[in-house]
């Protein structure tokens, strides 16, 4: 008996959860709530993933252990009453010490020997362990799933200015999503509630069997997509003609998409210039305006700091503009900010993607087999000594001659497993005899109590399924709002979307495995046989009883009809005929787009290979004249601007803060160098040099002339303000 192994898979679960959260995620600038819900919710939802092989190995043991007990028939009556009479708990386990009324033919072992014969998993954990770890993990991801993750997600995206007002605005938006689901779960209540009394435990049962329907037919729409177009994907990277094509077409559209992007923030962020410049800075929405402009560009922060240089006066009536105008403005710059950074980044990766394929194609003719790339950085690592390894020689044969192989025999793999999991999705509602092949080989190691193999098998099961289901949800990009990048380019929305479909899909993903390998006493109908811990605290893979009935038969079949449009790419198909322009090898549009890209793609190139000869030409210059002879660093216009600008009280106007700044003149110069001289009394116009140079006279003081010009200041020079 030992935890060992159940807290070594709850450690490297939560460093593969922050692992991931650190990759795509931005650590250093989202919300700390954000972060810790998204950890919350990945890690959760990994944890379910890794610990359910490890409850169905110890459920074997349990059931290899109640097979060779003694059992009384007290026992036996008891436990067929409880399983008939309850959903939640199924089946009791006996004690392994009672002894009463057998049978002759029935054996008799001590605990010993049966710990001996079934051979205890070197997993094993006491049996309360896991329905409390469960407990907490399920409940938890659910009040995350359904109650806390859509408000957050609601209230990043609100544009108010206080957190009463983005609460307010994240219920009034979820007021519809949340509505439709009390509606539905309303109906599905008054249903049972004729049929059947209703008390607290029925009613969590309701709650968990409608969260669970909601995830089974999510889940057949995203695995009938995933299990053919995983193996086909990896198929068509083997292909370079098929995959610099693809790159191609996906740039020629995501060409268009990102320039009306970046029209429409040009747009919202003049709006925002013009709004700024109406807002000075004793303006009472000003605090409101400086919120607006932190989440504007660099370049349009500093546009309007430059105008507020001069710190005019707000004169103007305040009904121009309201609070609510600038919480729609808000919301719009955020908005806006987001599409076009989810292009930018889309974009990027596609140049990177199109330029390596590109590499990958000119190398092929190389000759001395060493791998050459277009762009210098690319051929770079973060560490020296991976670059000692991975020579441009074992680079050259990992692209050019393994890498496509690799890919073929994958595919392969992949394509078999696929076989497999629709095979067993289709048949594994029939107990006898058995066809699911999931269930057959986990059977045939259960019977040579191979715990081992049981766990890596499910392990590998059900990382497939959540692979072809998820890899489906991000390929399909639903409403092209979410999207995954690496190398900390994924937003908050997209963190928090993922969150909400990893604790959504993962428990009746389990639930569909469970069933797969005939450990769901609901499917298998054998009230004899023992319950994973999972199955007893989440439920069984039951949907509401409104629709429960064609549900074996319309599951499977929804499947199936899944994959076939898949393969023959008919959503593709269907959406080219409709205007929305698919990846379609033998289509005139299609082609034109491929042609668009590649050009597209050229002209990248040859910005970046301008950016590198300048930063050759620069580097030249400075090896050969130093660092003294580049240009050296001078403060801009608007640094000078405002290291030379003079802050001032509000009460003070323009008027006083010329008079306040201006240079003093002393008036008690002599006429002829004065400022007001008349011309014939300047006998000297060779500037200011000479008149240094001059020796100064002495004047008497007290003259006439004097004290006229010092008793009072000259007119008329303020006169242009």
């Amino acid at each position: 008996m030992s935890a060992g192994p159940l807290i070594v898979e709850i450690i490297c679960t939560c460093l593969l959860a922050a692992y991931l959260l650190n990759r795509y995620g931005d650590l250093k600038k989202q919300h700390i709530l954000v972060t810790a819900c998204c950890f919350i919710s990945w890690y959760f939802s990994l944890m379910i993933i890794f610990i359910i092989p490890l409850d169905v190995s110890l459920t074997f043991y349990r059931q290899c252990v109640y097979d060779r007990s003694p059992q009384s028939s007290t026992t036996t009556a008891a436990s067929t009453t409880v399983g008939n009479g309850s959903d939640y708990d199924n089946v009791s386990t006996p004690s392994l010490t009672s002894h009463a009324g057998q049978q002759a033919e029935s054996s008799t072992f001590s605990e010993e020997d049966l710990y001996t014969a079934c051979g205890q998993p070197a997993s094993y954990v006491p049996d309360q362990v896991l329905p409390i770890l469960w407990r907490i993990i399920y409940w938890t991801s659910q009040v995350l799933t359904w109650l806390i993750m859509p408000m957050m997600q609601s209230y990043a995206k609100t544009g108010d200015f206080t957190v009463l007002g983005k609460i307010k605005s994240a219920l009034i938006e979820n007021a519809i999503f949340y509505g439709t689901y009390l509606l539905i779960f309303g109906i599905c209540l008054i249903y049972v509630a004729v049929h059947v009394s209703i008390d607290g435990e029925k009613l969590k049962i309701i709650g968990v069997t409608a969260s669970n329907t909601w995830g089974l037919f999510v889940l057949v729409l995203m695995l009938g997509y995933g299990l053919v177009d995983v193996p086909r994907s990896l198929w068509n990277k083997s292909k370079r003609g098929y995959m610099l094509s693809n790159t191609y077409f996906k740039i020629a559209k995501l060409s268009t998409e990102k320039t009306e992007a970046e029209e429409a923030l040009e747009d919202v962020l003049e709006e925002t210039r013009r709004a700024a410049e109406k807002i000075r800075y004793n303006h009472p929405l000003r605090k409101h305006m400086d919120t607006i402009l932190t989440k504007c560009p660099e370049s349009t922060r500093q546009s309007v700091r430059g105008k507020h240089d001069d710190f005019e006066d707000f004169n103007q009536p305040a009904d121009l503009l309201s609070e609510g105008t600038l919480v729609k403005l808000h919301k719009k710059v955020i908005r806006r900010s987001q599409i076009h950074k989810r292009t930018s980044i889309q974009w990027s990766n596609l140049l990177n993607m199109a330029l390596e394929w590109e590499d990958i194609d000119v190398n092929m003719q190389s000759t001395d087999r060493r791998y050459r790339h277009s762009d210098p950085a690319a051929g770079t690592f973060y560490f020296q000594w991976i670059r000692n390894i991975y020579t441009p020689t074992v680079e050259w044969y990992w692209k050019c001659q393994v890498r496509p192989y690799v890919f073929m025999v994958g595919a392969g793999v992949l394509t078999i497993v696929s076989f497999m999991v629709v095979w067993s999705e289709c048949l594994f509602f029939i107990k006898d005899p058995v066809l699911s092949l999931f269930a057959i080989f986990i059977n045939l190691a259960r019977e040579n109590y191979d715990y081992v193999y049981i766990e890596l098998a499910s392990v590998l099961t059900i990382a497939y399924l959540c692979f072809c289901a998820y890899f489906s949800v991000f390929k399909i990009r639903i409403l092209n709002l979410y999207y995954i990048a690496p190398h900390h380019q994924t937003n908050e929305h997209s963190l928090i979307f993922i969150g909400m479909m990893l604790c959504r899909l993962t428990p009746p993903m389990c639930l569909n495995f469970l069933g797969l390998i005939h450990l769901d006493s609901h499917i298998t109908q054998d009230r004899k046989f023992q319950e994973t811990s999972y199955t007893k605290i989440m439920g069984h893979m039951d949907v509401i009883s409104i629709i429960s009935n064609g549900f074996n038969i319309y599951f499977p079949i929804l499947i199936v009809l899944l994959c076939i449009c898949t393969y023959f790419s008919l959503g593709s198909r269907v959406l080219s005929a409709l205007g929305f322009q698919q990846f379609i090898g033998d289509d005139d549009m299609t082609q034109e787009l491929i042609d668009e890209g590649k050009e597209l793609v050229a002209r990248e190139k040859r910005k970046i290979e301008r950016k590198v000869d300048a930063e050759a030409r620069k580097k030249t210059w400075t090896e050969r004249f130093g660092e003294s002879s580049a240009n050296k660093d001078k403060p801009l216009a608007s640094d000078r601007r405002e290291r030379y600008t003079v802050p001032r009280s509000p009460d003070e106007d323009d008027r006083s803060e010329l008079l306040r700044t201006v240079e003093p003149i002393d008036y008690r110069e002599d006429l002829e160098d004065g400022l007001f001289a008349s011309p014939h009394n300047r006998t000297d116009n060779s500037g200011y040099q000479s008149r240094a140079s001059r020796p100064s006279t002495a004047r008497p003081a007290g003259g006439p002339s004097t004290g006229r010009l010092a008793g009072r200041a000259p007119k008329g020079i303020f006169d242009d303000v």
